[in-house]
């Protein structure tokens, strides 16, 4: 799930068949509940069957698809203790992860986060939903891939293939997103203050976490 990803045709077809089922998953193209043949995400990847089945066998595994008994599958709907167990994780990681990648950013590095900021106000603009899923992985893993940390990283983008998905709602619920945190991150990144990165991070968090958690208060009615 690394953004320095070798491109699909250079890889196996099950794994590029796996990371771009993943990329549907992560990146809101397959909603919450929504059940889809595997027929269907065979024809949707044009992909053959079998590295579609092992993909599918590991983003179960996996947790983020569940398998039906009629050959469909589903993204899971996250339930409010899932959410909290999801929320205390990625709070004990994410910061931890901006700490450490601050003492290694160099102006180039900021730079080019600030830019995938951008594309993701242009996605956010837009309304694409799938623009801003993506945008906003981006902009996360571009920061904390520089904390040289494989470990945490890679726990933290496993959070973010069962959390992400819910936050489509972002996109498609009413009301604005709220204040863009991602600029106080990128103030602190260019300032070198580590206080003010980690409470930006966690703050941005909260901002995501906050609106699933309402989403599904309303949904309970």
């Amino acid at each position: 799930m690394a953004l320095t990803d070798p491109a699909p045709g250079k890889l196996p077809e099950h794994e590029s068949t796996y990371r771009r089922l993943r990329d549907m998953v992560m990146f809101g193209e397959l909603e919450p509940g929504q059940k889809v043949t595997i027929q269907g995400i065979t024809a949707a990847l044009g992909a053959g069957m079998t590295p579609v089945r092992e993909a599918i066998r590991r983003l179960t595994a996996e947790g983020a698809l569940i398998l039906h008994e009629n050959r469909r599958v589903s993204v899971p709907r996250l339930t409010p203790t899932q959410v909290e167990e999801l929320a205390f994780a990625r709070l004990a990681l994410e910061p931890r992860l901006a700490e450490l990648a601050l003492a290694r950013l160099t102006p180039a590095a900021i730079d080019r986060i600030e830019a995938l900021d951008h594309a993701l106000d242009g996605a956010i603009a837009a309304g694409e939903t799938r623009g801003y899923l993506a945008g906003n992985y981006r902009f996360h893993f571009a920061l904390y891939e520089v904390a040289e940390a494989p470990i945490l990283t890679s726990l933290t983008q496993s959070l973010w293939l069962r959390f992400a998905p819910s936050l489509r709602v972002v996109m498609t619920s009413e009301g604005a997103i709220g204040p863009d945190l991602h600029k106080d991150a990128l103030a602190a990144m260019r300032a070198g203050n580590a206080p003010a990165l980690v409470s930006a991070i966690e703050a941005d968090i909260r901002q995501g976490i906050d609106r699933v958690r309402a989403d599904l208060r309303h949904a309970r009615g």
